[in-house]
This record gives C-alpha cells, sequence and structure tokens, in this order.
C-alpha cells in the first residue's frame, strides 16, 4: 500500500504542497508540512505537490506489511525503519 511522506529534516514550509493540496496536507504545530489524509492519494493535486516541493521533502512510498525483526516500532505502522529504507 503507497503512503505519503514528509521528510522532516528537509521540509522548509514553504507551503507550497499545503497550497496546492490542503485536503492532504497542511502545517503542523512545528510550522513543517504534514500528512493529514491518506485517501485517494492518486491524483493530479498529490502528484503535484510533490513535484512542487522545492527540498524533495514529499514522496510516496510502499509502506510495508511485515515489522523488521528486533524493530518495535513497526508494529504500529509508524515505522522509523521504512524512513531509512527510502532515503
Amino acid at each position: 500500500m503507497k503512503k505519503l511522506h514528509v521528510n522532516k529534516e528537509a521540509c522548509i514550509g514553504c507551503g507550497a504542497c499545503v497550497a496546492i493540496d490542503n485536503s492532504h496536507f497542511d502545517f503542523g504545530d512545528d510550522g513543517l508540512s504534514e500528512v493529514i489524509s491518506e485517501e485517494n492519494i492518486d491524483t493530479k493535486e498529490v502528484a503535484n505537490a510533490i513535484a512542487s516541493c522545492p527540498t524533495n521533502a514529499i514522496s510516496m512510498v510502499e509502506e510495508k506489511d511485515e515489522a523488521k525483526e528486533g524493530c518495535d516500532c513497526c508494529k504500529d505502522k509508524k515505522c522509523c525503519c521504512q524512513d531509512e529504507e527510502a532515503a
């Protein structure tokens, strides 16, 4: 299953993604972009938001179904290991 990912270390909070697709992106408390919806992500608006990011901080990644052996965070499907693999 595909999901949207914002690399918080790369995001500069310019707001291009929010301006283009505010149904999937918004600003978090930290002033940086965050994904607010994973529904219907195969749209022109999502693609344009990803392409518009000046730091390439937004990506669509394939969510893994299996946890990495020995990794406690994978069981919640919010895995830090996936970020490492996507980088």
